[in-house]
């Protein structure tokens, strides 16, 4: 179980190096499953809504970078912590997104949650 915990955790972390700050389509597909099931609204489900999502990013933010600070896998759930810079300067967001991976190892869901860092806290503590 431990291999397949470490192999999942692996695949996310390639996910977002590959997809999302290289925003090669062609690498990142490889790491989704067959049926790719999408719970962000502003995403279409399948390979062609990630394909689009991707396109966009390319486009409007191509200088995002998505940093995984904490990363956390329990069977086929792989959860990340994320610190997200669309526009380098900017305070970012704060993200936590749910993968879910299927027998062979591949992203076949995803879920997520987004905050904005603020300027000002009411704590010292940070977010991430």
């Amino acid at each position: 179980m431990d291999h397949t915990l470490e192999r999942n955790k692996q695949t996310v972390l390639d996910f977002y190096e590959i997809g999302l700050n290289q925003k090669d389509f062609d690498q990142a597909a490889t790491l989704i499953g067959s049926r790719y099931v999408q719970h962000n609204p502003r995403i279409a489900d399948g390979i062609d809504g990630f394909e689009a999502f991707l396109a966009t990013l390319r486009q409007d933010f191509p200088d995002l970078r998505a940093e995984v600070k904490r990363i956390f896998a329990d069977g086929e759930y792989v959860v990340a912590h994320v610190y997200g810079v669309r526009v380098p300067g900017q305070p970012g967001t704060a993200i936590v997104d749910i993968f879910r991976l299927d027998a062979d190892g591949k992203i076949v869901e995803h879920w997520d949650v987004m905050q904005p860092v603020p300027d000002t806290a009411a704590n010292q503590n940070g977010m991430f």
